[in-house]
């Protein structure tokens, strides 16, 4: 009998190549479970999906899990939609809002606030953004995908997560990375692989076929993915994950 994966990958603008290459796969038959990475890793960790595009940072603590593809959500410098915001420089800040959508996110605002900014905030969840329109002085926002777009140029301040992990430790950073739980067979793993490559080498396609092409023209959003967003999980990227998660128990905030 065929074996019908569940997948659960990312619901943003950054995931529509992997996306267009799952809906246009010859070989692989599979479900899609698109959500925010929060969700995503809820999904995997819930039972509800064989395959997922998991947070970074909840990867080392799961058990019967292996990471599958070549393939990442990543960034060899600016990624731009993983950025803290503030109207106040971010070595004075006070508190800071966690994305409530955010996993890896989350672990590296706290990597980088105690070896880059050498600050000590409060940590605030986010679950309604309204409070970003209405800061306070002192207060940052950690803000990920596609709403990051909306935000662009509203407050004095903002610091790219990818760049600053990468003037410190001179590494690329990867944020989410392909799983599947042991025993998945090997025969959905390599169609998976071979679906992933074909959305990367069709990027403008997948751009065409996706809502991004409402504004100008899909532009903006292939200029994105093509320039921020970095799709090989190569050897820099799995030794900046190393540096991550060996770092990742003396961090707080830990992912969440």
């Amino acid at each position: 009998m065929a074996i019908t994966p569940t997948i659960s990958a990312v619901s943003y603008l950054n995931t529509i190549p992997f996306v267009y290459g799952l809906q246009h796969a010859d070989n692989l038959r599979a479900e899609l479970l698109l959500a925010p990475p929060a969700d995503c890793a809820k999904n995997y960790i819930e039972g509800k999906a064989d395959i997922a595009l998991l947070p970074a940072a909840v990867v080392p603590e799961l058990k019967q899990t292996n990471i599958i593809t070549d393939y990442c959500i990543g960034a060899v410098a600016a990624v731009r939609t993983v950025v803290i915001m503030s109207n106040t420089p971010i070595g004075s800040v006070k508190r800071i809002w966690l994305d409530a959508h955010s996993r890896t996110s989350v672990q590296l605002s706290g990597y980088l606030a105690q070896n880059k900014w050498h600050i000590t905030p409060e940590w605030l969840h986010m679950a309604d953004y309204a409070v970003v329109d209405h800061a306070v002085e002192g207060d940052a926002f950690l803000l990920i995908g596609d709403k990051v777009f909306d935000y662009e140029g509203k407050f004095k301040y903002s610091y790219d997560l990818a760049l600053e992990w990468r003037e410190i430790t001179k590494l690329p950073f990867a944020f989410a990375v392909w799983v599947a739980r042991k025993g998945v067979p090997y025969e959905i793993t390599d169609e998976l692989q071979h679906a992933l490559t074909f959305g990367v080498e069709h990027i403008w396609e997948a751009v065409t076929e996706s809502k991004y092409m409402d504004v100008d023209g899909g532009l903006t959003a292939y200029e994105y993915l093509t320039r921020n967003i970095d799709f090989i999980l190569d050897e820099e990227k799995h030794k900046a994950l190393k540096k991550f998660w060996d770092a990742g128990i003396r961090i707080v905030p830990r992912s969440y």
